[in-house]
């Protein structure tokens, strides 16, 4: 079985401009409006195969959504976690992982309960965080472990 393709694509649209814009699952650059040239929000998903690729090696952090299709609390938070990454389009990238799909990547990260939410850069660790929370909270938590990880580096 070959691992899947990160050719893929998504469809998103300019919160700027209203186009149309196909957007990498990875690239090594960040996606910018064809027509504007404004950041893109970065929403994709991943999966055992492609994971190194889409989340680890991406330009800028990640916010890893490891969740379940038959989970109420992860269909609650994802619509929250996609404003999140919208409001940083540029600066973050979400990345969805179907726990189901991706036995491998759940076992790999000790996953017990979804929502389990992972901020990644440069594919290390700065934050995990189990079951769902409030948008306010969780813009917090992903600012706390962005700038944790800014204070170390500078």
């Amino acid at each position: 079985m070959s691992a899947p393709s990160v050719e893929r694509t998504s469809i998103v649209t300019c919160s700027n401009c209203s186009k149309k814009n196909r957007v990498p699952a990875a690239a090594n650059g960040i996606p910018k409006c064809g027509n504007c040239h404004r950041p893109l929000p970065w929403i994709v998903d991943a999966g055992d195969g492609d994971f190194a690729q889409v989340a680890e090696q991406a330009p800028v952090p990640v916010l890893v959504d490891l969740w379940a299709t038959w989970c109420g609390p992860c269909r609650m938070v994802s619509p929250a976690l996609e404003r999140l990454a919208t409001a940083r389009a540029g600066e973050l990238k979400l990345v969805k992982v179907d726990v189901d799909s991706a036995p491998r990547l759940s076992q790999r990260f000790e996953v017990q309960a979804v929502p389990t939410l992972m901020v990644l850069r440069g594919g290390a660790l700065l934050a995990r965080q189990a079951g769902a929370a409030p948008e306010r909270v969780l813009a917090s938590w992903l600012d706390q472990a962005l700038q944790s990880k800014e204070a170390q580096s500078s």
